[in-house]
């Protein structure tokens, strides 16, 4: 049975894990950190790191979903990461995952001037903006376009109420438009992502991890 603690329980991504977590036999939700064998983290900067610092006053890894980090708390993550185990992550979605990867397969193959737009949207309740996932995707592209054929890349956000996350890259010139989509029906994939992360990381070396290190 593995046993996790949650930080951010009470939010709208713990009660999904809890949903999802009340339906496996194998998996369980305990309320002390020192009883459990990995934290999953959905809650704002501030907390996070005070959740961090437990960790490794416990030695346990976490699983850190948290978006809206500035430069200086993500440093203090990474230093973490020098003792036990973390995987930071705007976006545990399988699906995100696979948009990375055929992104990734288009810039290489790419031959063509292009202009890029990254299109995002959210619930009215998201606090980051852009979402953390929009700036992944605006990285994966710089670190991937070892052309330079991708002469431009502006985010654009807007937040309206129910929407889960929806995800478009536009690649485009005089000649073509290339886009790619990814949509969220539901918190669901985020927590089965995180759950999947979390049975996985107990049996890693003290590290930053991102998604790739587990959904490759």
């Amino acid at each position: 049975m593995l046993k996790i603690y949650v930080n951010g329980l009470s939010g709208k991504m713990g009660s999904s894990l809890l949903n999802q977590v009340s339906h496996m036999e194998n998996i369980s939700i305990v309320e002390a950190i020192s009883d459990c064998e990995v934290v999953i983290d959905f809650s704002r900067p501030e907390s996070s790191l005070e959740i961090v610092k437990k960790c490794l006053d416990n030695k346990k890894p976490i699983v850190i979903g948290t978006t809206g980090f500035n430069n200086d708390q993500i440093q203090i993550v990474k230093e973490a990461a020098r003792d036990i185990p973390v995987l930071l992550s705007y976006n545990m979605s399988r699906g995100i995952y696979s948009l990375k990867k055929s992104i990734k397969d288009f810039l290489s193959n790419n031959k063509d001037m292009y202009e890029c737009i990254i299109f995002e949207v959210h619930h009215k309740e998201k606090t980051d903006l852009p979402s953390g996932t929009a700036i992944e995707l605006k990285e994966t592209i710089e670190n991937h376009d070892k052309g330079n054929f991708v002469s431009s890349i502006k985010i654009e956000s807007e937040r309206i109420s129910n929407i889960n996350g929806i995800h478009k890259i536009k690649f485009y010139n005089a000649k073509d438009l290339v886009t790619f989509k990814h949509e969220a029906l539901s918190r669901n994939i985020f927590s089965d992502g995180a759950i999947a992360i979390a049975q996985s990381i107990i049996n890693k070396e003290p590290n930053l991890y991102s998604t790739k290190d587990f959904f490759n």
